[in-house]
């Protein structure tokens, strides 16, 4: 970072217009504002999903042995 009062460019050579100069502000300040997608997260295989353990509490009553092996 610069310090207050430090220019953030500096004509070298040349004797270039306001246009210019505001055509190159713009250029850099887009490169320097400008990032790389972030990839997507990796999903975890199904297998290791933990989302099949989570389940609705079986309910007690007639034919409730049979329906805890049931898929939902």
């Amino acid at each position: 970072m610069s310090t207050p009062g430090t220019p953030l460019l500096k004509v070298v050579r040349g004797n270039p217009d306001d246009a210019e100069l505001a055509a190159l502000t713009a250029v850099v300040a887009a490169a320097a504002g400008a990032r790389a997608p972030e990839p997507a997260p990796k999903r975890d295989s199904w297998w290791a999903d933990k989302a099949s353990l989570v389940r609705a509490p079986l309910a007690p009553g007639e034919g409730a042995w049979r329906a805890s092996a049931l898929p939902r």
